[in-house]
């Protein structure tokens, strides 16, 4: 995505010198406890939309999607056909087919209307809210995936089923139009078995790096990089192992 821009949240004290073209670095003040971190993340988002919000009405006219993304992420395809695909929604989720933890929050794509960031941070806030009163003592990598399948499930006319195959849809919840966009596009994980030889499926868009797996994305992406056809990917041995911390 050569005309996207790349923004690293983090907080004040962190000393990231980054010097490449179309990286910014956005601290934001908060609590960075590690028992606290995804709870910090939700309310980063919501800032962050915040501050675009106040921009909008600066800049009429432009208008610039954003997406959200955990840091093991690699985005291997044009992610900007997502909003022109699907031109009625506020905020994109991925989902998978698991019963207690279908949606993952390492994907998060926002519409940049004035509309689309505002009910986006209002959904996120609901999540904030979830989070804050349902799931702090949730593990501490899970508390935010729970609490966006809360907000999500909490819409009575919500059919979860939907889950169970892998095809995109829409659904307003509590006021803001949410896309659900399959992982197994949008947010695939490489599977798990250590030195098996696993190939990647030709439309997956935007590959997750789990758990262990984080120590290949190196590898993988030096892999993609040189290669001239993404099916070459085909070829890469992933030796993931499962971890206590893999979701």
């Amino acid at each position: 995505m050569p005309r996207s821009n790349v923004i690293i949240l983090t907080d004040p004290e962190s000393d990231l010198s980054w010097h490449q073209n179309q990286v910014t670095v956005l601290p934001i003040r908060g609590e960075y406890f590690r028992d606290k971190l995804m709870l910090q993340r939700i309310r980063s988002y919501i800032i962050f939309l915040e501050i675009k919000l106040e921009k909008l009405s600066q800049e009429q006219g432009r208008i610039t999607h954003f997406i959200f993304t955990d840091s093991d992420i690699a985005v291997i395809d044009d992610l900007g056909q997502i909003f022109e695909k699907y031109q009625d929604f506020h905020l994109a989720l991925t989902f998978r087919n698991n019963k207690d933890q279908p949606l993952n929050s390492g994907f998060i794509a926002v519409r940049g209307t004035r509309d689309g960031i505002l009910r986006a941070k209002n959904f996120l806030e609901k999540v904030l809210e979830a989070y804050s009163s349902r799931y702090m003592k949730a593990s501490r990598m899970l508390g935010d995936q729970l609490a966006l399948f809360w907000v999500v499930k909490s819409d009575a006319s919500f059919d979860a089923k939907r889950f169970s195959k892998a095809h995109a849809f829409t659904k307003e919840i509590g006021g803001a139009s949410v896309l659900f966009l399959p992982c197994a596009t949008y947010n695939w994980t490489p599977p798990e078995g250590a030195g098996q030889f696993h190939g990647m499926p030709l439309d997956v868009k935007v590959v997750h790096f789990k758990g262990s797996r984080k120590r290949l994305m190196l590898e993988a992406w030096n892999y993609f990089s040189s290669s001239t056809d993404i099916s070459d990917m085909l070829c890469l041995i992933l030796k993931s192992g499962r971890t206590k911390y893999d979701f």
